[in-house]
């Protein structure tokens, strides 16, 4: 079985956010959406899953063009696109996003098996301190590198 290619990662959401939970989640995109994200062109930083109807969408992911010239008549790069999530999965998320504090958040979009994957995070928000804390093992482990 080969192994998923990482198309895209949200680095920063490793920094801002302690993860509990973790999803694997299929995306719906159009022909061209999916050339573009397999060329590399799909950004998830800033993004995030919302819970709507017992529906999964993802919010703030931008895709491009795949073709600027040759672009579908009202093509929106920024529109939420519905992921795919079983219900069992949907209904331990609504119930985890309950506390106001949580949220489900885009780690990494990835190809399995020629299929778009997200790689979903369910945590909560870092405060400052644990921000800080987080900066000055990395230091430390840093310089202990170059000893």
């Amino acid at each position: 079985m080969p192994t998923p290619s990482t198309i895209t990662e949200n680095r920063r959401a490793t920094f801002d956010y302690e993860f509990k939970e973790r999803f694997e989640a299929g995306i719906e995109l159009r022909g061209n959406e999916v050339k573009s994200a397999k060329g590399g062109h799909f950004q998830i930083a800033g993004s995030q899953v919302l819970i709507r109807g017992g529906e999964a969408w993802l919010v703030n992911s931008h895709i491009p063009p795949y073709q600027p010239k040759n672009t579908p008549e009202g093509y929106i790069e920024d529109r939420a696109r519905k992921l795919l999530l079983t219900t069992n999965e949907i209904k331990s998320i609504t119930g985890a996003l309950q506390d106001k504090s949580r949220r489900l958040i885009p780690l990494r979009a990835y190809l399995k098996n020629g299929f778009i994957k997200l790689d979903l995070g369910l945590g909560s928000i870092r405060r400052k301190s644990d921000k800080r804390e987080a900066l000055k093992k990395r230091a430390h482990i840093r310089e202990m590198r170059t000893l």
